[in-house]
């Protein structure tokens, strides 16, 4: 059967402690049992020459009441644990939105240094020609050619150049899960208690 204390449940099981003795007095003696507990204490009792079970009622209902008490304080251990490990997700995953913004804002500004290199290149190369072509022959078959494709190079090395008009800060990124999970360092990015590495924090 199943007693309930302050909304705790606990099995307890009566039944012949000794069902195939031929011995009538040790076949009609009863057992009762709540099941091991984590503290190791007692958890079966039973008829005896000097005390039969019913005079232990008392003591297996104070066990039970320790239990409840027990069981408790487990859940309330549990859920400050849960709460605890929430309160240092939610710091992990504003560290690692920190560090992932970190890293795609110096990707973005690595890459208009790169641009930046490649107009400036561009505009050392088109001076290069314009002097070229200052030196050519003004009857050169390919000189009208030549000045045009100075022009649009030069409008190129313009539309490459991140510095043309003054670079903003780049938008704040929307960030998948997996893309946090490099600097979550254990963490999953599904939640506080979802799957953690085994070196993960706990």
């Amino acid at each position: 059967m199943e007693v309930a204390i302050d909304g705790f449940p606990c099995a307890v099981t009566i039944k012949q402690e000794f069902p195939q003795s031929k011995d009538p007095d040790r076949s009609l003696r009863l057992a009762l049992d709540i099941g091991y507990s984590l503290s190791g204490r007692q958890h079966h009792w039973g008829d005896r020459k000097r005390l039969k079970l019913e005079d232990m009622l008392g003591i297996v209902l104070r066990e039970l009441e320790t239990r409840a008490v027990e069981e408790r304080q487990r859940k309330l251990d549990e859920e400050q644990a849960k709460e605890k490990r929430r309160i240092r997700w939610e710091r992990a995953m504003a560290a690692a939105k920190e560090k992932a913004s970190e890293a795609h804002f110096g990707s973005v500004l690595q890459k208009q240094a790169k641009q930046w290199r490649e107009a400036h290149a561009l505009r050392q190369y088109c001076d290069a020609l314009e002097r070229r072509l200052d030196v050519a022959a003004e009857d050169s078959p390919d000189i009208e050619s030549a000045r045009a494709w100075l022009r649009w190079a030069r409008g190129y090395a313009e539309s490459l150049d991140p510095l043309t008009q003054p670079p903003t800060m780049p938008s704040e990124p929307e960030f998948e899960p997996e893309d946090l999970k490099p600097y979550l360092t254990g963490w999953s990015p599904h939640g506080p208690e979802a799957h953690r590495s085994a070196w993960g924090p706990f």
